[in-house]
Order: C-alpha cells, then sequence, then structure tokens
C-alpha cells in the first residue's frame, strides 16, 4: 500500500517518470526504510523547497502507522 501510493505519487511530481523506484527494506519489526529512487534532476522536486515536499509526504505515509503499526523512514537517492 505505502510503496503504490509513493510510486504513484511521484510518478506525477517529476519529469522523468520512467525512473522512479520504491525499495522497502525492514529495519526491525517496528520499523521499515523506504528508499525513493528518482532520476538526478528529479530529486529536487520531490525534495522541494526547505524539504517541504518529502515532509508531506512523510506526514501522509506517517498515517499507514496508525493501520499497520509501522514507523517508516522516507530516504530520496539517484538512480545508480
Amino acid at each position: 500500500m505505502v510503496t503504490d501510493f509513493l510510486l504513484s505519487y511521484a510518478k506525477l511530481l517529476v519529469n522523468n517518470p520512467e525512473d522512479i523506484s520504491v525499495e522497502i527494506h525492514s529495519v526491525d519489526e517496528l520499523l521499515d526504510e523506504i528508499t525513493l529512487f528518482a532520476n538526478n534532476e528529479d530529486i529536487g522536486k520531490l525534495i522541494g523547497k526547505d524539504g517541504r515536499m518529502i515532509n508531506s509526504i512523510k506526514t501522509v505515509i506517517s498515517g499507514c502507522k496508525a493501520k499497520g503499526g509501522k514507523n517508516y523512514r522516507v530516504n530520496v537517492k539517484p538512480v545508480e
């Protein structure tokens, strides 16, 4: 559910939607780390001015904690 949301939302924000991918790694039983991969020129759009866009994304994802009970950490990295 979280990956589908991130993937579809991020593709709406960027110029190169074909480069967007999402990976989830379990850190422990209460924390998942989500890595959002994007083209170098699109990373700024995902983070936003003063981090506002990524903070908004994190706020929406934190709502999933109430349903699933897990915390999420979101990172944005360039496609390698």
